[in-house]
């Protein structure tokens, strides 16, 4: 059973396109769905054996590459770490699936969508269940290729080609760095198996570099670049980091993740809700032990994370398309995500990354029922009174909005969980992580913690402008769209109810496991945190994720971001932090509700705001902060021009003008030369004739003489 969850999606790739033309686009439609469906509901008994039964295995299927010292095997590891991704992937997946049946079918061409969708889903799959780097790293390109194709589907639009290619190129960017993470991974340990690379470093072993004649314990070891000397565990994080920024859509490698929005709604909410963009982010959890022991490089993520946090949530304040609103939330919302890794909190990242998915995936799917039911529009600005051409899409929006935002009761709990959206319970524990860790004195976690209050009140503030102005108010429609809406498909509205169940109560049923008293079972060692305690700073209580840390006896810990503060919510266990931390997010989303609330609900909900047009401050929002054109000036411009020098005058001047051309262009002048001597006279041939018996027996008689 095991390697069929990864598999299934395969063979559904494999039969879309036969089946298809055999038997029609539904036939292959239900072929790739119904087989998501089965990998779905394998997953989530794998979730209840492995996450809940602590049953965690690894099933190595066969030897992948053997040479020399170097061997990869094709394994399917199945802890909880893995666990969660195969039911966050197969279940969005399955829904995804579900949806593109009523989406597609006036735009053609399905058997070859769900062949990508597919694709897709079992690249991330091979991720997220690799037992090495090198296999990691083929479902990593994987879902890069699957990406493009998905991005670019309608590749007769050239918009849709230049995203898919920018998406292609930036993740190249961070795919480099990654691949050399890998390398130096196999040059420290000589191994890129994850056991035996994380007990390495768990236990500070010894060990000796490739062609090296010495070692050190790994904790300590440097490695020698450009005639410096580097800590070989930090090296091996930023290499990682930078992976992960490209893949996740990090501050500068982010500039590809809006426009990919150009594939069908579809990709988009597979995309940002459950696999390529999550990617990032299961690989530093992954890499616990690694980020634990290379403090600098965990810094770098907490930064990084921090400031992508709050740079996409100001971009998506002025956003006008529907699902670019909704794809810099999802760029913010992974900058939570990443900040909580950084600063320790792995278990608070993994459960946002958990919750995250069905909000996300709900908000995309509903802007797809939305965009199909007005006419494929898109401009929340032409839209209006929604809410009465489609009630029920309205309520699932408003659902993944109160979500997404975080409403909840601080300090309540509803058997041992805290009362609140599934996006309360799990942003909430992220944000507090990063006060208790700055408390500890872990770097950048008041930062982190700043950053991610003003973007829970920027989230709050663009997300319901999107409600208010596609859903509430007087339409702004065309007559023919207010008239005639388009009907949306069941198979479009049916999907969206179990993750509306989710982003509703999925924080507050899974809170327990991910970060409460039953994380250290839960987790089982698939998440690292190092023995040290911070008495002075918690007061005797857990400070956060990363300050207070039981280190299991195979030197793998499990994550403990369990999470209290004063008095009585003390004793649900985990951080310990004042009040004002516990209610400060919540006054955040309520600052950024109010005033949506009081801007775009009173009078004219398209009057100019605080932001006004020509104005600095808007243009640099509303261009979001120039980093298109950045790029474009610094790097795509002269990429271009230099390649124009390099085909006109290298391959063309000197390569082609030397090589063939020039060739060619001397044998035609030569011969076009030689043919003048052939005038067609009898007379010329006959004198050339003489002249060429003249000086033959010239020769000959020279020679006869010299020879005397």
């Amino acid at each position: 059973m095991d390697p069929f969850v990864v598999l299934l999606p395969l063979f559904g790739a494999m039969l879309a396109m036969p089946v298809g033309r055999l038997f029609g686009a539904r036939a292959a439609e239900l072929v790739t769905t119904g087989l998501l469906l089965v990998a779905a509901v394998l997953a989530w008994i794998l979730f209840f054996d492995v996450a809940l039964g602590g049953n965690a295995r690894t099933r190595e299927l066969f030897t992948w590459i053997s040479s020399g010292g170097f061997e990869a095997n094709w394994s399917v590891r199945l802890d909880t770490l893995s666990a969660v991704m195969l039911v966050v992937i197969n279940s969005v997946s399955f829904l995804v699936h579900m949806y593109s049946m009523g989406y597609m079918k006036d735009y053609g061409e399905q058997s070859r969508f769900f062949a990508y969708l597919s694709l897709f889903t079992f690249a991330m799959l091979t991720l997220v269940t690799a037992d090495n780097f090198l296999q990691l790293f083929f479902g990593w390109e994987g879902v890069g290729l699957a990406s493009y194709l998905l991005i670019g589907f309608w590749f007769k639009k050239k918009s849709a080609n230049d995203a898919a290619i920018k998406a292609f190129v930036v993740n190249r960017v961070g795919d480099f760095g990654f691949a050399l993470g890998i390398m130096c991974i196999f040059y420290v340990f000589g191994t890129i198996q994850f056991d035996e690379v994380f007990a390495a470093v768990a236990s500070d072993a010894t060990v000796v570099p490739y062609g090296q004649i010495a070692g050190d314990h790994i904790q300590s070891l440097t490695i020698t670049f450009l005639g410096n000397d580097w800590h070989a565990l930090t090296v091996i994080g930023v290499l990682l980091f930078i992976g992960a920024m490209g893949k996740s859509a990090q501050f500068f490698l982010h500039t590809w993740l809006p426009d990919a929005m150009e594939g069908p709604t579809p990709v988009s909410a597979l995309i940002h809700a459950a696999t390529m963009v999550t990617a990032g982010v299961f690989l530093v959890c992954r890499c616990s032990v690694i980020f634990e022991y290379a403090p600098n490089a965990a810094a770098m993520v907490t930064v990084v994370g921090a400031i992508t946090a709050f740079f996409a949530a100001t971009v998506g304040l002025l956003q006008d398309d529907i699902k670019k609103v909704v794809a810099y939330s999802t760029c913010s919302q992974l900058g939570y995500m990443f900040f909580a890794a950084g600063v320790g909190a792995y278990g608070a990242a993994m459960f946002h990354l958990f919750t995250h998915a069905f909000f996300k995936a709900l908000l995309f799917l509903g802007s797809g029922a939305v965009i199909i039911g007005m006419h494929h529009e898109q401009n929340i600005k032409k839209m209006g009174g929604v809410k009465d051409l489609m009630p029920f899409t309205h309520i699932l929006m408003i659902i993944g909005t109160i979500a997404i935002t975080g409403v909840g009761i601080p300090g309540l709990y509803l058997f041992g969980a805290p009362f609140g959206t599934a996006g309360f319970v799990s942003k909430d524990m992220v944000i507090e992580g990063a006060f208790a860790a700055g408390e500890a004195g872990r770097a950048f976690g008041y930062f982190a913690f700043v950053m991610g209050l003003l973007a829970a009140a920027m989230t709050a503030f663009y997300s319901w402008r999107l409600i208010f102005l596609t859903f509430w108010g007087p339409s702004r429609a065309p007559e023919e769209v207010r008239k005639h809406p388009h009907e949306v498909p069941n198979t479009m509205m049916w999907p969206l109810v179990p993750l509306a169940i989710g982003a509703l109560v999925a924080g507050m049923a899974f809170y327990p496991n991910f970060v409460g008293k039953k994380s250290d079972d839960f987790w089982n060692g698939a998440l690292y945190v190092n023995e040290v305690h911070h008495e002075e700073a918690s007061d005797g209580h857990a400070a956060a994720g990363d300050d207070h840390y039981e280190e299991a006896n195979d030197n793998h810990g499990a994550a403990t971001d369990e999470h209290t503060a004063e008095g009585d919510h003390a004793e649900k266990g985990g951080h310990h932090v004042p009040t004002w931390v516990l209610w400060s997010p919540f006054l955040a989303m309520l600052i950024g509700t109010i005033s949506a609330a009081a801007f775009y609900l009173r009078g004219d909900p398209l009057r100019p705001g605080l932001l006004r047009e020509g104005g600095m401050i808007y243009a640099f929002l509303k261009n979001k902060w120039y980093f298109d054109e950045i790029y474009d000036f610094l790097l795509v411009r002269p990429a271009l021009l230099f390649g124009r020098f390099l085909w006109k005058e290298g391959d063309g001047k000197t390569i082609d003008g030397v090589g063939p051309d020039g060739i060619a262009a001397l044998v035609a002048s030569s011969a076009r030369k030689i043919v003048k001597v052939q005038s067609g006279y009898v007379y010329h041939y006959a004198f050339a004739m003489l002249v060429g018996i003249a000086i033959f027996v010239t020769m000959i008689l020279i020679r006869a003489g010299g020879g005397q």
